[in-house]
């Protein structure tokens, strides 16, 4: 259960609806209107209760379930965020590095932005002031080969 999520249900919001229950419970069931059904009109959610032998009690019961339901669309919405944040990574795979560092040939390269050069000892000493100024003048990362 996540804390940082609260449910407050604004009453100009609902909608109740009260009838008769259904099932056992002889005469008492066809004289009283126990049942309650309520509607949430922002999100369109319709509970309905009918457990309980009192009108009170069936009413506290479905705006439990009705927070219960509020509260797992809530999850519901964050998960999809943090799926469209997972979806927009790249995968720590074989080809998806950033840079390559060919030392026979003396040659560090970037492959977002392209940006290519050969003095390998400044870039291993931390020297990266190239690469971070090609990224910042194309922060697309549109390549344009020139090989």
């Amino acid at each position: 259960m996540d804390d940082s999520i609260e449910i407050d249900i604004n009453p100009a919001d609902i909608e109740w609806d009260t009838f008769r229950a259904s099932g056992a419970g002889g005469q008492h069931v066809n004289k009283t209107e126990s049942a309650v059904r309520v509607r949430h009109l922002p999100s369109g959610l319709v509970v309905e209760c009918q457990q309980e032998r009192s009108q009170h009690q069936n009413r506290e019961k479905a705006m439990q379930m009705l927070r219960s339901r509020l509260y797992e669309l809530e999850i519901e919405k964050q998960n999809e965020e943090k799926g469209k944040v997972e979806a927009g990574k790249t995968k720590n795979e074989w080809g998806a590095q950033i840079r390559s560092y060919v030392l026979d040939d003396r040659r560090v390269k970037d492959h977002r932005t392209g940006y290519q050069t050969g003095n390998t000892d400044a870039v291993l000493n931390g020297d990266l002031d190239g690469f971070l100024k090609a990224y910042l003048a194309n922060p697309l990362g549109i390549v344009e080969e020139t090989e």
